[in-house]
């Protein structure tokens, strides 16, 4: 019977370690933005504008 008062208490120790790990996690960020990163190599990178272009282009349609 002191075996299962034993296995109980280490268990309960056990689960209280991963709950503070948990909790340290969830507070340093960790789980903020899960999304994101694994799609990220699925998007193209943004096309920079250049401003010189629209000016030119917006000339050209006043003509």
């Amino acid at each position: 019977m002191s075996v299962i008062y034993l296995l109980i208490s280490i268990s309960i120790l056990v689960a209280i370690g991963f709950f503070i790990a948990f909790v340290i996690a969830v507070k340093s960020g960790q789980y903020d933005d899960d999304y994101t990163p694994s799609v990220r190599m699925l998007f193209d990178d943004e096309i920079k504008k250049n401003p010189k272009k629209e000016v030119q282009i917006t000339k050209e349609k006043q003509i």
